[in-house]
């Protein structure tokens, strides 16, 4: 047995990958309007991903198809402030997590899967995480993992309990995240309060001991820091320390770090990047000149990570699409390297999707016992 899902905000299939590698799950529908994405989705998977979950040409369609799991890993946006007493349509109309909970609304999925970003617990001082757990709890009857009722039959939860991180499932890499995970309540009935009341903490996979294990032997000289944009950050961190921050660069896997971890990848780029520097000596590119830099490169033997190694510790690479032995993830051709790791960092950690995909198929177990 399989449950069909649909990939909203679905990027290049993080979330849809992590599932379907359980076995239990299969896509029948995606969203997403990012046309570099959109290539790289379809590319991976056969699939035209290119909707519009905002229009109501898409909602009207999902009235229309059977599925069972809606996953989304949707954008933080604050809501506004008009509180309960103006209805959760005003409060969060015009965001995502709004066109999200309309086609919930419309459309009763046994169960829904949502993913963020770890700041999304405090965003907007807590009122845009409270705005969502009401509205899955109270507006849409749906059971949060999580979430219990106190003896005033007031909505009780700790932030703690929806983040998790991917240096706890097997992967080298400091990525809290938010976890969401909710089954209808109409259908399932009292059953949902039979459910465990956290999610998984951790996995018992280890997929890489450390970042030595991620990382590419004999990278590209381009990979490698210009002198000069090596000096700025010297510079810019030398100053911050004196600022009593600790702002600036980071050298991930220096040596006297004993397991060393990546730091979050960010899709932003530059920050994303100065924050994972790698220690990588090779004097024979030291002084070349690359087309794209305005300096040599530095002779401290400094680069930033590949996209590859990126791919890795989100798991795409050398995990979520090896088959027969072989490792058949690939970009379209022609993809520069920017929208790579615009993409990767978009993206979600796989092996954490696995595993609280495996929860959720428990949980239906659980369900229909």
């Amino acid at each position: 047995m399989f449950y069909r899902t649909i990939d909203l905000c679905a990027g290049i299939g993080g979330i849809r990958r992590g599932f379907e590698l359980t076995g239990y799950y299969k896509n029948v529908l995606s969203a997403e309007i990012d046309q570099y994405a959109c290539a790289t989705y379809k590319h991976l998977f056969g699939d035209d991903a290119f909707n519009d979950l905002t229009s109501e040409e898409f909602k009207l369609k999902l009235e229309q198809m059977r599925y069972d799991v809606l996953l989304a890993g949707f954008p933080c946006q604050t809501f506004s402030r008009a509180g309960l007493e103006a209805g959760f349509n005003d409060t969060t109309k015009g965001t995502i997590f709004y066109h999200i909970a309309d086609i919930i609304k419309r459309t009763r999925p046994q169960a829904v899967f949502l993913e963020n970003v770890d700041n999304l617990v405090r965003h907007d001082n807590g009122n845009t995480f409270k705005t969502i757990i009401d509205t899955l709890e109270i507006d849409l009857d749906y059971k949060v993992i999580g979430v219990e009722y106190d003896e005033n039959n007031e909505l009780s939860y700790k932030w703690r309990d929806f983040v998790r991180n991917s240096k706890n499932f097997g992967i080298p890499q400091n990525r809290p995240r938010t976890y969401i995970i909710a089954f209808d309540r109409k259908r399932f009935g009292k059953r949902v309060n039979d459910l465990n009341t956290t999610i998984p903490i951790k996995s018992e996979t280890l997929i890489y001991s450390d970042l030595n294990d991620v990382l590419d032997r004999n990278v590209a000289p381009k990979y490698y820091m210009s002198s000069g944009y090596l000096e700025t950050l010297e510079k810019h961190r030398e100053r911050e320390h004196k600022k009593g921050n600790g702002f600036g660069y980071r050298i991930v896997n220096d040596k006297n770090i004993e397991k060393p971890i990546a730091n979050t990848l960010l899709a932003t780029g530059g920050s994303g990047k100065e924050r994972n520097l790698i220690y990588d000596p090779h004097p024979e590119v030291y002084g070349l000149k690359c087309s794209s830099k305005k300096t040599p490169i530095n002779n401290k033997g400094i680069r930033v990570m590949t996209p590859d190694e990126w791919g890795k510790l989100q798991g795409f690479i050398n995990y979520a699409f090896i088959r027969n032995g072989h490792d058949e993830f690939s970009f379209p051709g022609n993809m520069a390297d920017a929208q790579k790791y615009k993409q990767f960092g978009n993206s979600v950690t796989i092996p954490v999707i696995q595993t609280m995909a495996e929860f959720m198929e428990k949980c239906f177990v659980k369900l229909y016992e």
